[in-house]
């Protein structure tokens, strides 16, 4: 009897041994609370890390030209993460014409000259964006020669003078903005598509805050009285110059609605 009790515990061991691998691997682990069929596959992760983590800067690059209210230029933009882009960009755009002010000749040139950086959000993931940036240079002015035929009348700060025709009023203005200004735009199209889709037609709206415009106004030659009479030279003319600094005011005035300045801006695009 005594050697059968041992033949059965030996095939009892022996069988118990066959089993452990079985439950090893498909059983619940007892040091742990949880089943792991409940914990997700490993490979079922990848995309949402992807998604979530960061891209390496350089990895994907989107150029595009664009038309926009701050004239004719290009950008380049790279991933930061899957929601993320930085952008550069710069524009350049120039135009003359001639007018009258007062009864003072103008023959400006309007001349835009500027460089932008971007970081864009994507909240969906897919075209649509907001982006807060920088005008890192603000280039945008227009200068202009004046001039006053000789015996024409002319109105500064609201008084009227005539042009003297032994030394005519001539002169130069400008009016320019700040050279650094926040920006805020939004609109649809991701030169970094994160697809294999390599053409994007970019379209953005915002605004650009270049502050209130800064005018300047130097005369040089001999004014006189609406008369004809009574000339002086307006370079050293006290009243005449108090005029001139009334008359920039005016300017400033006039153009005080650019300090904010609309964007709007069309492109075609390219992801290598």
């Amino acid at each position: 009897m005594r050697k059968l009790w041992l033949l059965a515990a030996a095939m009892v061991g022996c069988f118990s041994l066959l089993l452990t691998p079985c439950f090893a691997q498909s059983g619940p682990n007892p040091a742990n609370s949880s089943d792991a069929a409940d914990a997700p596959p490993a490979a079922e992760a990848t995309p949402a890390t992807a998604q979530g983590g960061t891209m390496a800067i350089g990895s994907k690059v989107g150029v595009a030209v664009k038309v926009s209210l701050l004239g004719i230029g290009g950008e380049i933009a790279t991933p930061l993460t899957y929601h993320t882009n930085i952008r550069a960009g710069f524009n350049a755009f120039s135009y003359s014409r001639g007018f009258n002010n007062d009864g003072i000749n103008y023959n400006a040139s309007l001349s835009f000259r500027s460089a932008e950086a971007h970081f864009d959000w994507f909240p969906f993931a897919g075209g649509f964006h907001l982006s807060p940036g920088l005008m890192i240079y603000n280039g945008n002015q227009i200068t202009a020669n004046a001039s006053v035929p000789g015996l024409n009348s002319f109105t500064l700060g609201g008084t009227t003078y005539t042009s003297n025709p032994a030394d005519p009023i001539t002169g130069t203005g400008k009016i320019g903005f700040n050279k650094v200004g926040p920006m805020l735009t939004a609109g649809w199209g991701n030169l970094v598509p994160r697809s294999d889709k390599h053409i994007v037609v970019p379209f953005e709206f915002g605004v650009l805050f270049q502050g209130s415009p800064q005018a300047t106004l130097n005369l040089a030659g001999n004014a006189c009285d609406s008369t004809g009479a009574n000339c002086q030279n307006v370079a050293t003319d006290t009243a005449f110059q108090n005029n001139v600094i009334a008359q920039q005011n005016k300017l400033n005035n006039n153009m005080s609605f650019f300090k904010v300045y609309p964007i709007i801006s069309l492109g075609f695009g390219y992801k290598f």
